[in-house]
């Protein structure tokens, strides 16, 4: 009884020192338990603060990089703003020199016409003289391809009169009745045609050497003569010359090679 009290009471106190070992944990929770819970709640807050923060900090970046964008956007706008500024600027300084540069050509081409008006109002009787002139040249010269040479003179004096061809073209067409005036002087040539003789209209070929010899010869090589220049009218040759007027039409027809030939020379006299 005694050794089994000793076991009880053994017991007992093993078991009121676990009892105490267990009140003891419940007393420290119970005064740990609110700190550790007040620490958590600072953790989270911590936390949460954190993440605002960062979400703060990722919006400020986002908005950073949407002006940066915007920015670069600018420069580049400013940047080609300033590129067209500088080609306007070129553009318009080129357009001031043209604008002066056509004022200059235009009071330059005012002088003009008022010099060409004044030039037109002293040239038009000067190339109704010429024509005058010419008229009166060919009526006095050898009779060689007269209509010809008549209806151009009367073409020019109805070109005069024309308003639609301007005075250039007018003077440029005299001159070119000249030009071919004068080279008359320096050819041979021979043609057909009409010649009235002893009344009666006969083919014959003329041979003209410049303006110096015009002779006839009729188409069966039988009759030739020249104009005389003195008498102003046709004169007959002698059967003997018929040889050598041929010989000339055949040489300004390139049936022959250039030669000497005898033809009747007549020298007009000039009067003192």
């Amino acid at each position: 009884m005694r050794h089994l009290t000793k076991e009880g009471h053994r017991e007992r106190a093993h078991g009121e020192s676990c009892l105490g070992r267990v009140f003891c944990c419940a007393v420290l929770f119970f005064f740990l338990c609110p700190a550790v819970l007040w620490a958590s709640g600072k953790v989270t807050r911590a936390l949460e603060e954190e993440e605002a923060l960062l979400r703060k900090g990722q919006e400020s970046q986002a908005r950073i990089d949407a002006m940066a964008g915007e920015t670069r956007e600018l420069l580049a706008e400013y940047r080609d703003l300033k590129r067209q500024q500088e080609n306007l600027t070129i553009y318009n300084d080129n357009l001031e020199e043209m604008t002066r540069s056509q004022v200059a050509e235009m009071a330059s081409l005012e002088q003009q016409i008022e010099d060409i008006q004044v030039t037109q109002r002293e040239i038009v009787p000067l190339m109704l003289r010429m024509l005058d002139t010419l008229e009166g040249f060919v009526a006095a010269d050898i009779p060689f391809l007269k209509p010809e040479r008549q209806a151009r003179v009367e073409g020019l004096q109805a070109l005069m009169g024309r308003a639609d061809v301007d005075i250039p073209e007018k003077f440029r067409q005299i001159m070119l009745a000249y030009q071919t005036e004068a080279d008359y002087g320096r050819t041979i040539e021979a043609y057909q045609g009409e010649l009235t003789l002893d009344g009666k209209e006969r083919s014959v070929e003329f041979l003209r050497i410049g303006r110096v010899v015009l002779a006839y010869q009729t188409l069966d090589r039988r009759e030739s003569g020249f104009w005389d220049v003195r008498k102003q009218d046709w004169v007959h040759l002698e059967k003997r010359h018929n040889r050598s007027i041929r010989q000339g039409i055949r040489i300004a027809d390139r049936q022959a090679a250039p030669e000497l030939v005898q033809v009747p020379v007549v020298i007009s006299e000039v009067e003192p």
